[in-house]
């Protein structure tokens, strides 16, 4: 779908596809044998490569099973302000199985076996999945699923609004469309 993000301190930030994701965790909440299949990952290049935090969906099972992993598509870094003033610092991303993503890229939230610990996530927002990047700029995220016109989400109090606020006229096949800004 797409390459990987990287903030200013050296972190990774990316999509990761289908495979296995071990739901015996350590008394940190990691993976305890380090397989990490269908998750939004943090890696640290700190003192080498290594896993610093992840968000795994609580139905990673069944979305394995039905090949709607994460890694078909990509992750864009953003900052964002609420209310208070608090800037967020927060990865957003989408893959096969049409929801939208947004983590704290400071406390991803893990994995709960209940429900989804994250930040954000809007369900069936991205009709026929993505296998593409978004694009940001200021408070606006772009996406292009495949068969499906592009989709701009903006930003309000530092949550996306739950659909789109605008389209373009045209759609674009498989594998969608990835879309880029270009600002002065």
């Amino acid at each position: 779908g797409a390459g990987m993000s990287a903030d200013g301190g050296g972190n990774i930030f990316l999509l990761d596809g289908n495979g296995v994701f071990d739901t015996t965790l350590n008394s940190s909440g990691f993976p305890a044998s380090g397989d990490y299949g269908n998750s939004f990952l943090h890696l640290t290049t700190t003192g080498g490569l290594a896993v610093a935090d992840y968000f795994e969906m609580y139905n990673q099972s069944t979305e394995n099973s039905f090949d709607t992993d994460l890694g078909s598509g990509g992750t864009v870094l953003v900052s964002q302000k609420d209310s208070t003033g608090k800037l967020w610092q927060l990865a957003v991303g989408a893959g096969k199985d049409s929801n939208i993503y947004v983590v704290d890229r400071t406390n991803m939230g893990k994995f709960n076996s209940k429900s989804n610990a994250v930040y954000q996530e809007i369900p069936s927002a991205l009709r026929n999945g993505i296998w593409s990047m978004p694009a940001a700029m200021n408070t606006s995220i772009y996406f292009g699923p495949k068969d499906f016109p592009i989709q701009l989400f903006q930003f309000s109090n530092a949550k996306l609004k739950t659909s789109a606020v605008a389209q373009t006229a045209n759609s674009f096949a498989y594998p969608g469309a990835t879309p880029s800004v270009s600002a002065n």
